[in-house]
């Protein structure tokens, strides 16, 4: 049973037109309130319908919860068993880790034992090669020096012999120049005596002419004969030598 809601349009336009609302819009708003009124009022029939619905939907809902429930609880229990077993597994794996870990350290202290002989080892070698190297070392610093020792003598065997030589033909080059300079002394002499000699000869031969330029002088004068006198001989004096002054050189 439908219930209709009575809405007097004439009426309501009546009081538009007199609050001053023109006529066309007074109609206008009088149905468009009459369409709204018409959709938006419920009656019992909906109300019935509405609550019948309601009602469907509630024990749809108590149903679905129901099983909900019901699928929560094996969820749980699912869950539960999944949670014993997942404990289990980590409780073996733990166990196996724990093993692992013991054979790790088993593994590790056989491997560091096996690196420390090794290292005792190498070094064990190292020490060896090094004394091996050092006599090797040593080996050939004596022969080194032995080498050295054997050509600083042959060295100093040369440089004597060098030195000798050396001593000799200077010895030989101040014997030829002391030949030379007593060569350039005798020489030497042998001028000055020579230019002493003609020194000495020429102021004789000067005084002489002194001389008998003044007993000619004082002798009288002889009467002329017809006879020419014979010539007087002229007498030369000998130049003079020059010293040699000049050094004599040494040869080498």
């Amino acid at each position: 049973m439908s219930t209709t809601i009575a809405f007097d349009t004439h009426t309501y336009v009546k009081k538009l037109r007199e609050a001053g609302v023109d006529e066309v819009q007074a109609e206008i708003q009088a149905e468009a309130i009459l369409s709204l009124v018409e959709d938006r009022l419920a009656t019992k029939q909906d109300m019935a319908t509405l609550q019948r619905d309601l009602a469907t939907i509630e024990a749809n809902l108590k149903r679905d919860l129901a099983d909900t429930r019901k699928d929560m609880a094996t969820i749980e229990a699912n869950l539960k068993r999944d949670l014993a077993e997942m404990r289990n597994d980590l409780a073996t794996i733990e166990a196996n880790l724990k093993r692992d870990l013991k054979e790790l350290d088993v593994k590790a202290e056989n491997r560091a034992k096996e690196l420390d002989a090794r290292i005792e080892t190498s070094k064990l070698e190292l020490r060896k090669d090094m004394e091996t190297s050092k006599l090797e070392l040593r080996k050939d610093m004596e022969t080194s020096k032995l080498e050295l020792r054997k050509d600083m003598e042959t060295s100093k065997l040369e440089l004597r012999k060098d030195m000798e030589t050396s001593k000799l033909e200077l010895h030989k080059d101040i014997e030829m120049s002391k030949l030379e300079l007593r060569r350039g002394i005798e020489s030497a002499k042998v001028t000055t005596i020579q230019w002493t000699a003609g020194m000495f000869v020429a102021q004789t031969a000067m005084i002489i002419g002194a001389l008998f330029a003044v007993m000619k002088m004082n002798q009288p004068s002889q009467p002329f004969t017809g006879y020419p006198m014979p010539p007087v001989q002229e007498m030369r004096v000998p130049a003079p030598a020059t010293p040699a002054h000049a050094p004599v050189p040494l040869s080498r």
